[in-house]
């Protein structure tokens, strides 16, 4: 994985929502056994109890579960992952349209930035 991290907001939570996208988007896929704690913490260059602290709240989000003396690892529950996927979509959709509105755009304008202005559109972002 890569680590990214900006000043904006705790580390963890940023942990947090960098391991969910690994999730949904398949970088770990159902079933797969997480990296041990001082492995990711090393990896991401931050402090084993702030990997700890991510790692839990992703076990509260039913998105990883710990088995005794085998370590953690990703749901395989795929309507979880599947939610969670949907919940960060449209995130990222609202921050795109909140962007959008403080530039002065419009909703129609948005889907021709989007969309393209072409004949025949069909709303596909391809």
């Amino acid at each position: 994985m890569v680590w990214v991290f900006e000043n904006d907001q705790p580390i963890y939570t940023q942990l947090v929502d960098q391991i969910k996208v690994a999730i949904v988007s398949g970088e770990l896929p159902p079933g797969a056994r997480m990296p041990a704690v001082r492995e990711l913490s090393l990896e991401a260059g931050v402090n084993p109890n702030t990997m700890q602290r991510a790692l839990q709240q992703l076990e509260r989000e039913e998105l990883v579960y710990a088995q005794r003396s085998a370590g953690r690892f990703v749901t395989e529950d795929t309507a979880v992952i599947a939610r969670v996927r949907e919940a960060l979509a449209a995130e990222k959709v609202r921050r795109f349209r909140e962007a959008m509105r403080a530039l002065g755009c419009g909703e129609e304008e948005m889907r021709t930035l989007l969309f393209g202005s072409g004949e025949g559109q069909n709303g596909n972002l391809s």
